[in-house]
C-alpha cells in the first residue's frame, strides 16, 4: 500500500460545503459539515486513485501547493 497527498480546497457556500481536488480532475464532494465535505473528498480520491492505478494510469501528485488570501480594492 502507497501512501499519496493531494491538496484539497474547501469552500462554504449556502448548502454546506465543497470539497475538491486540483491534481485529479473531476474528484469533488459536498457536506453540510466541513468534517462530511472531507470524509466525501476522501472517498472520492480514494476511488479516483485505485481506477487509475487498475487503469495503469499515472496518479499524479503536487509539487509545490501555495494557498494565499489577497484584497483587491476595485
Amino acid at each position: 500500500m502507497k501512501n499519496y497527498r493531494f491538496s484539497i480546497i474547501v469552500e462554504k457556500d449556502k448548502d454546506g460545503y465543497f470539497a475538491f481536488c486540483p491534481e485529479l480532475q473531476g474528484c469533488y464532494a459536498q457536506g453540510e459539515t466541513y468534517e462530511e465535505a472531507l470524509e466525501n473528498i476522501k472517498d472520492v480520491i480514494r476511488l479516483h486513485v485505485e481506477d487509475r492505478i487498475e487503469s495503469g494510469e499515472e496518479v499524479p501528485q503536487a509539487e509545490s501547493v501555495s494557498l494565499t488570501s489577497m484584497e483587491i480594492a476595485v
